[in-house]
């Protein structure tokens, strides 16, 4: 699933009027590069979630499937990417942010297999299968990838999985319990893979963050696992600074 459907007010004015999706890095849109690595790692079903000037993004998926080697979708799908079915999730009514766009488009994931989330604005060389295999292999509800950097807001991890966050701007901290004394602290990348029981135990409602019900399901026991991306390339673009330096180091399509 990629998450399209955030208002962008970061990159305004840019945002009134081209949607962060559709914003482009070497004249590729960030969407285009977030569904071909998505697709390259192996996906065969992708749902895109909208709000913000929604009828561009799906005007823009129309016309990308029309071009050659994509066509068109075989599983009630009016899109295709080079084989891969892309599923529309609409939130007319506000942005649902991550847990309530992915609660809110669960009847379009089949159920039974991985579900590799990823920001739109973010963009990287982070190894998507091998985030999704050590996902699997864990048996981990959730996997996080992470890195190590600076940052004013820190998820916190011990041997144990996910303890809690950190947000040194504000000072605010959620934990879901104490860390043991080999704690460490590390940024979240907006990349993450889930096993599909996690949708029947989304209890939030309405908008919400993802990070609300990692720290409900992690104080209930669950394994919500980091992985380590340290040293690998990543990005996120939602600034205008960003965006310019992205621009620089990532002119052309990864």
């Amino acid at each position: 699933m990629i998450f399209a459907a955030g208002l962008g007010t970061r990159l305004l004015p840019l945002t009134k009027r081209t949607p962060k999706a559709l914003v482009e890095i070497g004249g590729v849109t960030l969407l285009e590069r977030t569904i071909d690595r998505l697709v390259y790692t192996g996906c065969d079903r992708i749902v895109v979630n909208l709000h913000h000037h929604a009828e561009r993004i799906s005007h823009f998926l129309a016309a990308a499937s029309a071009v050659g080697g994509k066509g068109t979708g075989e599983v009630g799908s009016p899109y295709s990417w080079f084989g891969a079915d892309i599923l529309l999730s609409a939130e007319p009514g506000g942005a649902l942010e991550t847990g309530g766009g992915l609660k809110k488009a669960r009847h379009l994931f089949r159920g039974d297999r991985t579900i590799l989330l990823h920001n739109v604005d973010v963009i990287s060389t982070i190894d998507l299968a091998v985030l999704v295999h050590e996902h699997e292999a864990s048996g981990a509800l959730a996997t996080l990838a992470v890195n190590r950097r600076p940052a004013s807001r820190h998820l916190v991890f011990d041997e144990d999985g996910l303890c809690g966050r950190i947000d040194s701007r504000t000072g605010a901290e959620e934990w879901a319990r104490a860390a043991s004394a080999l704690q460490w602290r590390a940024g979240f990348t907006g990349i993450h893979a889930l096993s599909p029981g996690i949708l029947e135990r989304l209890t939030e409602d309405g908008a919400f963050s993802i990070m609300r019900s990692y720290l409900r399901l992690a104080a209930a026991g669950a394994r919500i696992l980091p992985h380590d991306v340290t040293g690998q390339s990543w990005m996120d673009v939602g600034t205008p600074e960003r965006l310019d330096t992205a621009r620089q180091l990532w002119g052309r399509p990864s």
